[in-house]
């Protein structure tokens, strides 16, 4: 049996795409290159300087204090704000660049969870999570609501098809959202603020269900968060901002905790939470320190 990592829906097999075996991370080509980026809105610089790598299968969180440019950071990942200096290469490409096929076919194998779910109240669980097959793919409807209950059990929802998205839990609408995220088996899916606005218990089985996905379905994932309790459970790695938009460290928490930079050694010494509490607010540790 091969040890190579196939689409879990064997529908979407039609695009040809098999997952990379795992491999440690030195001997993986990187899915996102980021140099010397520098971005920002008309004059006003928000990231400086920012140089990372995203290994193809890990998750990477991308942390720092409100105004530190994360989210400009995705911005310029997805194509939405060309960058004033620097590189950035998603799939060896620059998304910046892109036009007609070639950005439709970056776009397939991207998703996006956004923060507040951005799910369509007009529409049903179900046919929210069928729209980027409906708009993407030639498949059949059958089997289009074949995937989407595939897909909706993958998130913890198998039961909620039918349900509109006002009477969806805070919870369930992101999980919901996921769902739809990973309609076609994306390479790389950005997440914002994913637990954002969940209580602990909630937030930490979105968590694992994004862990889960990541090793079923061999993403790789970009993370943008402020929970302590997130980067324990999901990180491979992470790629720390400061004020001002510069890269303070970057690493796995071990590396994090054994940094140099008594700032980032003192900030990741908390990242095990008292017993009983699960989860604490970056922007708070980080105005706290």
């Amino acid at each position: 049996m091969s040890s190579d990592l196939t689409y879990s829906s064997p529908e979407l097999e039609t695009s040809g795409r098999i997952i990379t075996p795992y491999l440690p991370a030195e001997e993986r080509e990187p899915v996102i290159s980021v140099k010397k980026l520098k971005a920002g809105y008309g004059e006003k610089v928000i990231i400086n300087d920012v140089s990372f790598e995203v290994p193809q299968g890990e998750i990477v969180c991308l942390i720092g204090g409100s105004g530190c440019g994360k989210s400009t950071v995705v911005r310029t990942l997805v194509g939405l704000l060309e960058p004033m200096e620097g590189e950035v290469r998603v799939f060896g490409k620059d998304p910046n660049n892109l036009e007609g096929g070639d950005r439709i076919g970056l776009l397939k194998r991207t998703g996006m969870l956004f923060q507040n779910g951005a799910l369509l109240g007009s529409m049903t669980v179900a046919d929210n999570v069928a729209l980027p097959l409906r708009e993407h793919t030639d498949l059949p409807d059958s089997i289009i609501q074949r995937i989407v209950a595939a897909k909706l059990a993958m998130v913890g929802l198998p039961d909620a098809g039918s349900l509109m998205p006002a009477e969806l839990s805070g919870g369930m609408r992101k999980r919901a959202s996921l769902s739809r995220a990973i309609a076609l088996e994306p390479e790389l899916l950005f997440c914002d603020e994913p637990s954002a606005g969940l209580d602990p218990i909630v937030a930490a089985g979105l968590d694992e269900t994004l862990r889960s996905l990541q090793r079923r379905l061999g993403m790789t994932m970009i993370v943008v968060t402020h929970e302590l309790a997130s980067i324990q459970l999901i990180a491979d790695r992470v790629v720390m901002l400061r004020p001002g938009g510069y890269v303070l460290e970057q690493g796995t928490i071990d590396e994090m905790n054994n940094s140099a930079t008594p700032e980032v050694r003192d900030f990741f010494g908390r990242i095990a939470p008292p017993e009983g509490k699960i989860g604490r607010s970056l922007l708070t540790a980080l105005e706290e320190g």
